[in-house]
């Protein structure tokens, strides 16, 4: 019977499909892919319902692929799992690399994995534990890691180094779901760091970088093992992970920096890998930020760095380019003219290809800047700009241009006349998606700028006039945005216009109702500022003419933006519609308002402060979170199917209003020609246009003329005969009366020679004063930078609640809170608390009763499977002597499993223990299913302290240090290892010896 069995599983593997020929059919079947693959799932489905486990474990390799393909296979976890506990290697290997992939931590069948996984991690084959490693570290959620943490930190002590460092990589995966597992745990793992089999060392090296990557404080007693590593290994990868571990534990210790500033540049001298040199010029970036202070002479470092970056700048590869370009930018932080000297490279790396390599030198251009170079560095922008390509990366040019101006608070700008004629060169730019950006910087400057107000309201005055050519682009967002601030501007501070009649004709005339809504309501709103400024004016003079005309002016052209679709435009139409005929009416009457309506825009603005709205209390018993009015039903948005009576018509002067049309009335409308009339009419109107157009290609002669064809007046042509006339189209739009930046260049320049002229001669008292005392060049430009004049002062006022303070501290978390690494910031020098243990299972309690005379029972030490083989042995036994017992024990039956905690308790005292176990020679009791295990010895104080954090930064020798203390620990033999002792785990529950009952 079972060969017939056999032939049947061999007939069903045969005729079944394989993995090759699903992929073949799914590539034969592109017309109708999706038909062929549910044919091929009915066909799994039936093959996993079938006893060969064979036939099985093909089924799931077929899932595995169409699961790769998208779709989903979670109704066969349960099979996945049969193939899983299979015992032959090829069909294990597929059942969990598909557990590896469609299982998560929300899989229902997962908490039946555990025993059988734990099994399969104490296999005697090692391919076998190594793939159940591979598959948990990919599927491990909370229950598992708590309940694995043991059996994988048993594997750590294997003999075979492939299963060490795959159980090390697992324990990363086990710390991110149970972080508990830690502490206990990092004793093993950095002994694993001095492992003799290079694969665990690098392995256990990863996993600590890894853990350190955002807690490095709590591994910085580890530099010492990491600096020997550092020193002594070729792995180029290994190196790699010291080195960007080291650069995250220097700024912790900055005592650390000066010892690794030898070898550093040493790599960074010796090695040919373009990696490992990028990850050393990195490092020694971060040791001469976190020891500038402490050595002075740390110049030949940087240039050393920044030489060999210039070398990755100029490779033709883009990515040792870009990678120049990013460890350039963190020199630049803290040694800016070490990178200045390199700014001719980083502006030609402005016309690379690549966009991505503009950008970053760009944000290097960005902390280039001072003010000796900014009008220079702008201005090359600026030049760059007008040949770019793109209007993506334009628009980086632009916001990095006002980016650079406007750091630090305006720091580096020494002329606001400058950067506001700037400002608005970059209003030329069409088709740009920052004129918010531009605008924002136009308010800022002239609220905070004092000094500068004049200068920028004639400026806007001149864009006001020329509105025409900013309105063409009214996208929300684009260049039309400017005038938004440029309105702003001359209503708020018009006592600075000088023709306040011209330039409240210019916003009031018809054009400006085509602007987006929001810029029309500030239109309205400083129109009435400017009224204000001319009627004190004229009330002041008795020009009662311009009073009329001016107040007529506003009540003939305010209507038009009482008829905008937009509704905060009506409002504020409508307002001062209202306020100008109640002012027309005092004024009838011989009363003069001017002064009243002035006081109604009187006071000066602050900007507001950046977190004023958070500092801002909330009144008691307001709930911001309620509805204000009845929460609308689900059933309301049904409602909103009914037909919109309302249809948009087109103004008169470019708005669109809703008026309310009729069928009847649109079907009139449909039906309406033109008579003959109006046809001759329009045609005569078309060809008088056509006749005045220059541009228009037609004959103009009579209609007798005889037709030519295309081909004919081709061969006729002769095309070297067309003038051709060469546009310069480098040349931007001018506007008449806008100033340009160039005079501002000149005259910079100009002044910088005068300063060098006057103090020539005590530039070089400091150069001698400089050498005398060591200083470094770059300080001496510091202090020559800062003595370039600031002709403008920025105003630091700003609005804030009352009672509240400007603070910077007081910014909520904004790191990620579901982030498991936030859970793994552990202090791992402490000792180990009870708490800190990793939980046991429970053992499994048997009542068994036995008689006092029956001899106890010797147990002599087994290996852990031959005691899973026997238990049920024990089982019976106790029960064929159950009623011949005359009194009842508890007898502990072992799980198969040791444990490897060490229970840290005070010594056995309890007397009414019923187990004594033997290990290591002592005594010891098993109670309450536990093991309690005595107290090991304390080490002796004089131990090596090579490891010692402080001691190893002294710089004492290492070797002399060892040997005295073994002198003076004369009684430790060399072979004991003091690390086993403090180690919280330990074997020695493995080979327990029972040795009897008391």
């Amino acid at each position: 019977m079972s060969a017939l069995k056999k032939v049947k599983g061999v007939m069903d593997r045969v005729l079944d499909k394989n993995l090759q020929d699903l992929v073949r059919g799914i590539r034969n079947h592109k017309e109708n892919e999706a038909k062929y693959i549910a044919d091929c799932l009915d066909e799994i489905k039936q093959e996993l319902r079938q006893e060969n486990l064979a036939v099985k474990a093909n089924a799931v390799l077929k899932l595995t692929y169409l699961q790769m393909l998208g779709y989903d296979i979670s109704w066969a976890a349960f099979n996945v799992i049969e193939v899983m506990s299979s015992t032959k290697y090829t069909f294990k290997r597929i059942g969990y690399q598909a557990a590896s992939q469609s299982f998560h931590d929300d899989t229902d069948v997962l908490m039946l994995t555990t025993n059988m996984i734990r099994k399969d991690l104490n296999a005697h084959k090692m391919y076998d534990a190594g793939v159940t490693l591979n598959g948990l570290s990919c599927f491990v959620n909370v229950d598992l890691a708590m309940d694995l943490a043991n059996d994988i930190m048993t594997l750590l002590t294997s003999t075979k180094p492939y299963i060490r460092k795959k159980a090390i990589l697992t324990l990363y995966k086990v710390f991110l779901k149970f972080p508990d597992a830690l502490r206990p745990a990092f004793p093993r793992l950095k002994d694993k760091l001095e492992d003799s089999d290079p694969g665990v060392q690098c392995a256990a090296v990863n996993v600590i970088c890894e853990l350190a990557r955002k807690n490095p404080k709590n591994y910085l007693s580890l530099a010492p093992i990491f600096f020997k590593l550092m020193t002594s290994s070729t792995n180029n990868w290994m190196l790699i992970k010291i080195i960007k571990l080291f650069g995250a534990l220097t700024p912790l210790e900055p005592r650390l920096g000066k010892k690794l500033i030898e070898p550093l540049t040493n790599l960074i001298h010796s090695t040919s890998a373009m990696s490992l040199l990028y990850e050393c010029i990195n490092t020694v970036i971060a040791v001469l930020i976190s020891i500038s202070s402490g050595i002075p002479n740390h110049n030949a470092s940087i240039q050393l760095c920044v030489q060999k970056l210039r070398i990755l700048i100029e490779d033709s590869d883009q990515n040792l380019k870009y990678l120049g370009l990013l460890a350039m930018s963190r020199i630049l932080k803290t040694h800016p003219k070490s990178v200045q000297a390199h700014k001719d490279l980083i502006l030609q790396c402005l016309d690379d290809k690549d966009e991505s390599i503009r950008l970053r030198a760009l944000d290097l251009l960005y902390g280039m800047v001072s003010k000796k170079n900014l009008m220079e560095i702008v201005k090359k922008l600026l030049v760059h700009m007008d040949k770019a390509e793109g209007s993506n990366y334009r628009d980086e040019l632009l916001a990095k241009i006002i980016e650079i101006c406007s750091q630090s608070n305006y720091h580096y700008i020494t002329n606001f006349e400058w950067y506001v004629s700037i400002l608005v060169e970059l209003t030329r730019l069409e088709g740009t998606r920052h004129g918010k950006l531009i605008a924002s910087q136009m308010l800022d400057v002239a609220i905070r700028v004092e000094a500068i107000r004049q200068f920028a309201v004639s400026q806007m005055a001149i864009l006001l006039e020329n509105a025409h050519i900013l309105a063409t682009n009214s996208q929300r967002n684009g260049i039309c945005e400017v005038l938004h601030a440029a309105a702003w501007i001359c209503g708020e501070f018009s006592e600075y216009l000088t023709n306040l009649s011209s330039t409240l004709e210019c916003m009031l005339r018809s054009k400006v109702t085509a602007l987006p809504g929001h810029i029309q309501s500030i239109y309205v709103q400083n129109i009435l500022k400017i009224y204000c400024r001319i009627l004190v004016k004229a009330e002041q003079e008795d020009d009662q003419e311009l009073i009329q005309q001016t107040g007529q002016l506003l009540v003939d052209k305010l209507p038009m933006f009482v008829q905008s679709s937009d509704l905060e435009v009506q409002e504020r139409a409508c307002c001062i519609l209202t306020l100008m005929k109640y002012v027309i009416k005092l004024q009838e009457k011989g009363l003069k308002a001017g002064d009243e309506v002035v006081a109604l825009f009187t006071g000066d603005l602050n900007p507001v402060a950046l977190k004023a709205q958070k500092k801002v209390p909330v009144p008691e018993g307001l709930d911001l979170d309620k509805w204000i009015n009845e929460a609308p039903d689900d059933s309301s948005d049904d409602e909103t199917d009914s037909p919109n009576i309302f249809f948009p018509v087109e103004s008169h002067h470019g708005n669109y209003s809703y008026s309310m049309v009729n069928d009847s009335a649109k079907e009139k409308e449909k039906k309406y020609e033109l008579t003959e009339e109006e046809l001759t009419e329009k045609r005569e109107a078309r060809k008088q246009e056509q006749e005045s157009n220059p541009y228009y290609i037609g004959s103009s002669k009579s209609k007798k003329k005889p037709k030519v064809s295309s081909s004919s007046l081709l061969s006729a042509l002769v095309i070297d005969d067309i003038p051709v006339a060469n546009i310069d189209l480098s040349v931007p739009l001018h506007v008449p009366g806008l100033s340009s930046s160039d005079k501002y260049i000149k005259l910079a320049k100009e002044q910088e020679a005068e300063r060098d002229k006057d103090s020539h001669k005590k530039s070089k008292k400091k150069k001698k004063h400089r050498k005398n005392k060591g200083q470094a060049a770059a300080d001496y430009d510091d202090d020559d930078d800062d003595s370039v004049p600031v002709l403008h002062a920025v105003s630091e006022a700003c609005e804030m609640p009352e009672g509240a303070v400007v603070s910077d501290g007081d910014d909520e978390y904004k790191g990620d809170h579901d982030d498991p690494h936030r859970l793994l910031d552990i202090n791992l020098d402490t000792p180990l608390r009870a708490e800190d243990k990793l939980p046991v299972r429970q053992h499994h309690v048997v009542e068994v009763t036995r008689t006092e005379e029956e001899e106890p029972i010797e147990r002599p030490q087994k290996h852990r499977h031959h005691k899973e083989k026997t238990k049920k042995k024990k089982h019976k036994k106790h029960r064929h002597h159950e009623h011949g017992y005359q009194h009842e024990e508890k007898l502990i039956v072992e799980e198969p499993e040791p444990d490897l905690l060490m229970n840290e308790d005070a010594a056995i005292e309890d007397t009414d223990a019923d187990i004594s176990v033997e290990v290591g020679g002592a005594s010891n009791v098993v109670e309450n299913g536990e093991v309690n295990l005595p107290v090991p010895p304390p080490p002796t104080e004089q131990v090596d302290q090579t490891d010692n954090m402080d001691f190893w930064l002294s710089g004492v020798d290492a070797g002399a240090s060892t040997m005295a203390a073994q002198a003076t620990a004369g009684d430790i033999p060399a072979e004991v290892n003091t690390t086993q002792q403090d180690s919280p785990f330990t074997d020695e529950v493995s080979t327990c010896n029972y040795v009897g009952f008391e």
